[in-house]
């Protein structure tokens, strides 16, 4: 029992924050906040989230290294981005509107990974082991669905006329969303059953290496039940840290795309982590499992779960984004593709996606 507390200390925090936050302390999360009380509520709310997250990583990295990759590495994409669609929802339906908080979200998640955590896992990988080999035929499946995906649903809005803004009509909407659905889990039964070797490192076709780092006792059923009841903490929270981070931007008129940086950071942590760690190790394939299939689990997952809040529940949103987020995108595509348009990647590469991503958090405080 003792071993218990203390290996699955998050899930015990967050239930007992949960149940605190949701009775007698709910009157706290009221309309206004005093700067202390604001600090303390957010710097609690904050941590134990991020607990709850790597928590996740952990059961999810268990999975991963009982059931062979790819699937450990989906189920933890999966895990990760139901945490972030649970904050976007929450920010969406409650509070002051946000019409620009998914694209924000999704941009900042999009820049974060594949500049932020591809440039720090290239360069670190690229000075310890000087190239780095990955499966080019798996890298090429995420980015063609990924660029397309990217270019529908945050640069296409902008020239849409059936609305005066970068949205979407109800009929676009709808066949957008159904579209995204369609061509994610298309994209899930390549990477799963079709061909699932794209998806491994090379000369580890048969996915028995242990890549993982993880150790400790536990069958399929006990980490995936354990990684659900963690997701549960965390979604219900998320309710609580909007409405702080919603207050926040609100009050101190903070720019706008912060909401969705802090998000991004949040539920990113744990995935980043993991990808510099297996690039550490030299298996390349898994850091780019990580950081491209959580970039495409975000528009893929995150895009029709915010048209669905839109649509049943008649609130705003507009995807498409500015002029100068769209240049970062199209050059962090173009630059992606050159980067992983080989079988091995250096330091070279690292530094020039770090470079995109030091441009992109300079101009959200300094347009």
């Amino acid at each position: 029992m003792f071993k218990f507390i203390r290996t699955e200390f998050a899930l015990i925090l967050g239930f007992v924050l949960t149940a605190l936050a949701y009775g007698p302390f709910a009157p706290l999360f009221g309309d206004s906040f005093t700067p202390p009380v604001f600090a303390v509520l957010f710097a609690v709310l904050f941590c134990t989230m991020l607990l709850l997250s790597f928590s996740a990583v952990r059961h999810a990295d268990h999975l991963a290294e009982l059931l062979g990759e790819p699937y450990g590495t989906l189920i933890l994409t999966i895990a990760v981005i139901t945490i972030e669609v649970a904050l976007i929802s929450a920010i969406m339906l409650g509070g002051q509107a946000q019409p620009t908080l998914a694209r924000d979200t999704m941009m900042a998640v999009l820049m974060i990974v594949m500049n932020g955590v591809v440039g720090l896992v290239l360069l670190v990988g690229g000075f310890k082991h000087s190239e780095q080999e990955f499966n080019l035929r798996g890298a090429s499946a995420f980015l063609t669905v990924l660029v397309t995906l990217a270019t529908m649903t945050l640069i296409l809005p902008n020239f849409t006329e059936s609305t005066p803004d970068p949205s979407l009509s109800r009929i676009q909407s709808e066949w957008f969303a159904f579209i995204t659905i369609v061509l994610y889990v298309t994209f899930l039964a390549i990477q799963t059953v079709r061909h699932r070797s794209f998806f491994v490192q090379p000369g580890d076709e048969d996915g028995t290496a242990d890549h993982h780092g993880v150790s400790g006792g536990g069958s399929v059923p006990y980490h995936a039940v354990l990684l659900v009841l963690t997701l549960v903490p965390a979604v219900l929270l998320s309710k609580k840290l909007a409405v702080l981070v919603d207050f926040g931007i609100g009050t101190w008129q903070l720019p706008a795309a912060l909401g969705g940086i802090i998000i991004a950071a949040l539920v990113l942590a744990p995935e980043a982590l993991a990808a510099f760690h297996a690039a550490r190790q030299n298996y390349l394939q898994r850091a780019v499992n990580i950081c491209l299939g959580s970039a495409l689990a975000t528009i893929g997952l995150t895009v029709p779960a915010v048209l669905a809040i839109s649509i049943f529940f008649d609130k705003e949103i507009q995807l498409g984004i500015g002029n100068t987020d769209m240049t970062l995108l199209l050059l962090t595509m173009f630059v992606s593709a050159l980067t992983f348009g080989g079988t091995r990647t250096n330091m070279l590469q690292g530094a020039v996606h770090l470079v995109i991503f030091v441009v992109y958090i300079v101009l959200i405080f300094n347009p």
